[in-house]
């Protein structure tokens, strides 16, 4: 199965940077930095702007954060496009010539993909600004748990790049090369970290009528937690929690005074949320009674859910299939579980986040988030020329 030509009028324009944007994403790629220490990126990236002519260059929103204004030939309003730059705290696996220069940093997502796509597109559009009003292009540190989405529109993104819409992209591992995913409603979910400590009284495994049981307690608590999803969540909504960490004592011979756990709550509809922190609070607090013992909840809310508008899921998946033909375009998806902090900007400005294809039978890209993972260089031109077709449909030229 071969992928889609691109149906841009900016393709031969595109193809003849595709080496170049490659060998970008590249360097990117063999030179990690997790969120908030995108010196480096977000270097290349201040510099790269003001090589191809950008108008203006914004640094150090959000620490590490860069914002270039872009303006066209006509009168009009401002858009932003997003790109997020930081990489993970893992060693990566993969074995390319171009991997991690950095012990226990990768990009494992491919946010050196989305980086390199968007000063691609960037060079394209300053180049040439046939375009009415102005495109922001937005490279956000820090969306890997960071929030440097929600920080980047604390410290005034949109106030110094006033934009009317913000616009989003990533890739994604399950759709084929060539294929966009443009869903309205719920698309990625909200996610909140939880952790719970169980106090009580320490002691000696061979007498523990002396102490109260923490770890026990702690385990009662593992396994009441699911209910919540399974019997206080009405079956339509989507919530899902979990835990992911049980610590006790270091030794086997100890009752610990602390037992501690921690996970995680995922959801898209914000009553919904609300019901099951007050679900797991109310759990914790119970069952550690019950065990003569106290819990002590750590309840942080970090993302809000990524939904998409219904009219901006219009305009992405028109102007993907500008790109790519209208078969190439998927409307109906199930959405996904992982958070994305664009929902901050979301939030603030209508706009859409669109998920690209990057699965081609001679380039596996590995699940997102794992250590053999490398993104697709294959993907560029789609990358490069989704955000080209947007700008189109969104700030055509005046005549």
């Amino acid at each position: 199965m071969t992928s889609p030509v691109l149906q841009s009028p900016h393709h031969n324009r595109i193809a003849a940077i595709h080496p170049e944007v490659t060998a970008w994403r590249r360097d990117l790629h063999a030179h990690p930095e997790i969120g908030f220490e995108e010196v480096r990126t977000a270097g290349i990236v201040a510099q790269k702007l003001r090589q191809f002519g950008v108008d203006e260059v914004i640094e150090g929103i959000a620490q590490t954060g860069v914002v270039g204004i872009i303006r066209g030939r006509g009168e009009g309003e401002m858009i932003g496009l997003r790109a997020d730059m930081d990489a993970l705290p893992m060693h990566e696996r993969a074995q390319v010539e171009h991997r991690s220069t950095r012990d226990g940093k990768m990009h494992a997502c491919g946010h050196d993909g989305h980086t390199a796509m968007l000063l691609g597109a960037a060079k394209l559009l300053a180049e040439n600004r046939d375009f009415s009003g102005s495109v922001a292009v937005i490279f956000q540190p820090a969306e890997e748990g960071g929030g440097g989405g929600r920080v980047m529109v604390e410290e005034g993104l949109f106030e110094r790049a006033p934009c009317r819409s913000v616009w989003g992209l990533h890739n994604f591992p399950g759709v084929p090369l060539g294929s966009f995913a443009a869903l309205d409603g719920g698309t990625m979910a909200g996610i909140d970290y939880f952790d719970i400590t169980i106090r009580g009284q320490g002691g000696h495994a061979g007498v523990p009528h002396e102490a109260t049981d923490t770890v026990l307690a702690a385990a009662h608590l593992v396994t009441a937690i699911p209910s919540i999803s399974a019997r206080n969540v009405p079956p339509h909504e989507t919530v899902t929690i979990g835990v992911a960490k049980l610590r006790g004592a270091d030794a086997h011979v100890i009752m610990p005074e602390e037992a501690a756990i921690g996970g995680s709550l995922r959801w898209f509809d914000e009553e919904a949320r609300a019901l099951a922190e007050r679900r797991l609070r109310k759990l914790a607090t119970r069952i550690a009674e019950s065990f003569d013992c106290e819990a002590v909840i750590d309840y942080r809310r970090l993302y809000p859910a990524t939904i998409n508008p219904p009219r901006e899921a219009v305009l992405a998946a028109e102007a993907a299939a500008a790109l790519v033909g209208g078969d190439n375009v998927i409307r109906s998806h199930a959405p996904c579980m992982a958070g994305e902090d664009f929902s901050f900007m979301l939030n603030e400005r209508p706009g859409h986040y669109i998920w690209m294809g990057v699965d081609a039978p001679d380039h596996v890209s590995g699940r997102l988030h794992y250590p053999d993972y490398d993104f697709n260089d294959a993907a560029i031109p789609y990358g490069i020329g989704y955000w080209l077709a947007l700008v189109e449909r969104l700030l055509p030229r005046s005549t």
